[in-house]
């Protein structure tokens, strides 16, 4: 394990204590999991033992979540998603207890995307509505139930996305009856498109990255007068993202409520992107627990590690160049600086991974751990898990992070198969083989 130049040399100059490990030291010979780089940096921002405070309650709070919840619970086919026991794993990587929230089956949309695209549709065209009709009583039901058609069907929604968002965003569109465009990045996988096309969304796509799609999207909308439904802030549009974010809560609450007897987790392995979903789970946790919080750890690719170079940086910082990876849903060179307020005192540690550790979660999951359940999980969805893995298997990083057998830790296994082409290939199996 090397420090100083060389971990300088992997990313920006920092004062935070970074890890880069070329080949890890296992401690664990039994998993087949292979032996792969990485690199940890500890947040010195962060404030472990701190109550949730004003900063972030400005932009998750009990009142958003109370609101989301009414909202999505409304929502046909609404149910908690599972939270399930992985004891084999817990086992193999030497730590007390593993929880896995599987989110492949959400809304038949294979991704907990719905809670934040289609929520924040229902919260725009509410705003619109008021605003057309002088009240400000709309109730979500009557969106729902097709009231205002007139105003609501004159409404376009438009988002940028590398799948699963704007998957989300046009199914909300469809569910509501406004109209609805997504802007795509060239990287984005035909199958992805095509799930987006099929819910009646127009998909233009357009050369560059996921940031530059992002341009484009606000772009376009503030020319054609669209609502853009994104789910990143840049600082200046605040309220869409912030309905994306607080949507996203739910799902940490149902977390926290199917805990055995309550009892909070020490870690939770988080996949970051541009942070709204790493924000709302790493909050409601905060919320919910204080400083009895668990430990928060930010997982990325390591070409897209714009977490952790903000955080070593101590202030939002975007990674350039080629930020495209296998875990498409992380590929974003630049955060939200509405998740910067409660992940930049909120999270722990960040850390970086290669493609190829999502691969191997992926098979992990598919055969199943001693006697754990064989799961579906999608490449951006693992990331959390292939994190876990990674440091669990590693002297040092174990050490660093308290991965021991007091360790009780809590992943979300945010997408099932979104691209099936691609799970099949990488997995060797249908995810309907493995689902059954």
């Amino acid at each position: 394990m090397g420090t100083g130049p060389e971990a300088a040399a992997s990313g920006p100059v920092s004062p935070l204590p970074i890890f880069f490990i070329g080949s890890p030291e296992l401690v664990v010979m039994s998993l087949s999991f292979p032996s792969l780089p990485f690199r940890v940096a500890l947040n010195t921002g962060v404030t472990p033992d701190a109550d949730y405070g004003d900063r972030q309650a400005a932009v998750l709070n009990a009142a958003g979540l109370n609101e989301a919840r009414r909202c999505i619970s409304a929502w046909p086919g609404y149910e908690p998603t599972p939270l399930i026991d992985l004891p084999g794993l817990a086992a193999e990587l030497g730590i007390g207890r593993l929880h896995y929230k599987q989110e492949g089956d959400r809304f038949g949309l294979r991704s907990f995307k719905p809670l934040g695209g289609a929520y924040a549709v229902q919260r725009c065209l509410m705003r619109e509505v008021a605003a057309q009709t002088g009240r400000d009583d709309i109730d979500p039901q009557e969106i729902l139930d097709g009231g205002h058609a007139e105003i609501v069907s004159g409404v376009t929604v438009t988002a940028a996305t590398d799948g699963n968002h704007g998957r989300s965003v046009a199914w909300g569109a469809r569910m509501f009856g406004c109209r609805c465009v997504i802007y795509i990045n060239e990287a984005v996988t035909p199958a992805r498109e095509q799930a987006i096309a099929a819910y009646g969304a127009e998909v233009r796509r357009h050369p560059g990255s996921f940031d530059d799609a992002v341009r484009q999207a606000f772009e376009t909308a503030r020319r054609e007068g669209w609502h853009v439904i994104p789910d990143t802030s840049d600082g200046d549009t605040i309220e869409a993202p912030r309905d994306v974010t607080q949507g996203y809560a739910v799902m940490a609450a149902e977390v926290i409520e199917l805990l055995p007897s309550g009892t909070p987790p020490t870690h939770i392995f988080l996949q970051a992107g541009v942070g709204g979903m790493a924000a709302a789970v790493c909050a409601e946790f905060w919320r919910t627990f204080g400083p009895e919080r668990p430990m928060t750890i930010l997982v990325e690719p390591e070409q897209a590690a714009c977490w952790f170079a903000s955080l070593a940086n101590g202030r939002p910082t975007a990674v350039t160049g080629n930020v495209d990876s296998f875990m498409s849903g992380l590929a974003c060179g630049e955060i939200s600086k509405l998740a910067w307020e409660i992940l930049e005192p909120g999270a722990h540690a960040a850390m970086t991974l290669t493609d190829a550790a999502a691969e191997a979660a992926m098979r992990l999951l598919a055969e199943g751990c001693q006697n754990d359940p064989s799961l579906v999980a999608g490449e951006s969805g693992v990331a959390g898990l292939a994190g876990l893995i990674t440091a669990a298997l590693d002297t040092e990083a174990r050490r660093t992070l308290r991965l021991d057998t007091a360790a009780r830790v809590v992943i979300i296994g945010t997408e099932g198969a979104t691209d099936e082409e691609m799970y099949q290939r990488v997995v060797g199996r249908s995810w309907r083989e493995v689902a059954a």
